[in-house]
């Protein structure tokens, strides 16, 4: 079985999911972005420049982020259009080993 949930802060990962969370968080800069948006809100060009990269090289790393339920992202008006706006509030991950399904073998 695969699952992932989150309550207060907290994700809980399971099954498959941990491969996903486990990849996301192989990365210094992915770890970097994940603690800057901990508890905060950040547009894409924020996060660009705070781990110095292109726009589109950091939208490719916060979508890693969001798939594996680390981060959320929406759109908010900006001055010209809208602009994708990251967060994240999670600060505990738990990860929960257990025996394989049938399904997963």
């Amino acid at each position: 079985m695969s699952s992932s949930s989150q309550s207060q802060g907290v994700l809980v990962v399971q099954g498959k999911d941990i491969i996903r969370v486990a990849v996301a968080l192989s990365s210094p800069t992915r770890l970097n972005i994940l603690n800057f948006l901990r508890n905060r809100e950040a547009d894409i060009g924020q996060v660009a420049e705070l781990v110095k990269q292109s726009k589109a090289n950091t939208s490719a790393q916060i979508r890693i982020l969001e798939r594996a339920g680390l981060v959320r992202t929406f759109y908010r008006p900006g001055v010209r259009g809208v602009k994708k706006v990251c967060a994240s509030n999670i600060n505990e991950i738990r990860i929960i080993l257990s025996p394989p399904s049938q399904q997963e073998r």
